[in-house]
């Protein structure tokens, strides 16, 4: 079972990140997403400062999101830091045993807030890793798309929000319009918006939650 922080983050902590990010020229856009659940996605990802604008963007919002890291890396005293910033350690050999926990997780949980960069790369890929969209259908949560831009050095809530329809092509065209309009650091890095394989990593249970977009 999976086992994370969720609630909201302290004040403290989020004026803390507000100065960091104003020190660094960042602008935070918000409002936090109106959900109790749900997965964000923050895309397009080329640099090794997306993680650390991200974060500390989910603490000016006062959300207290999750991300997955390779168990390996959530050991000894750095892994107590990554685990206190959110990090979930997980063993990612098996997709569906992964999508299962990721959703027993959201199940078992009133507020549960999960942030990945689907990409899972800061280089150019021709698709992007499909596990954020299975566990969000599963789930029955929407996915939330956050943005870096560095062009205006704005990072935060795009506005828009999919609850996946299982229509994977489709609800790929709505987040490719959506990041088409943010700048990433690197756009010759920036990854081709498609999966590798659209058929839905099956799971015990059923979903049938009609797609909605805000």
């Amino acid at each position: 079972m999976i086992k994370a922080r969720t609630g909201k983050v302290n004040i403290i902590i989020s004026l803390g990140a507000r100065f960091i990010l104003w020190l660094l020229g960042w602008k935070v856009q918000g409002p936090p997403p109106p959900f109790p659940k749900y997965v964000a996605i923050f895309a397009s990802h080329t640099s090794n400062w997306d993680g650390l604008i991200g974060i500390l963007c989910s603490f000016v919002l006062r959300v207290r999101g999750n991300w997955l890291g390779k168990d390996s890396l959530m050991k000894g005293p750095f892994g107590w830091f990554l685990k206190k910033i959110g990090g979930i350690p997980v063993d990612r050999s098996s997709p569906q045993k992964l999508v299962k926990q990721v959703v027993e997780f959201f199940n078992s949980n009133d507020q549960a807030v999960l942030g990945i960069a689907p990409e899972g790369t800061r280089y150019f890929t021709d698709h992007w890793k499909s596990g954020f969209y299975h566990i969000a259908y599963h789930a029955k949560v929407p996915i939330v798309l956050g943005f870096w831009d560095y062009s205006k050095k704005i990072v935060g809530n795009s506005g828009v929000y999919i609850y996946p329809s299982g229509n994977m092509e489709e609800d790929l065209k709505i987040i490719e319009e959506t990041y088409d309009k943010f700048s990433p650091k690197y756009p010759e890095h920036r990854s081709t918006v498609k999966f590798k394989n659209y058929s839905l990593i099956p799971l015990e249970e059923t979903h049938q939650e009609p797609n909605q977009t805000q």
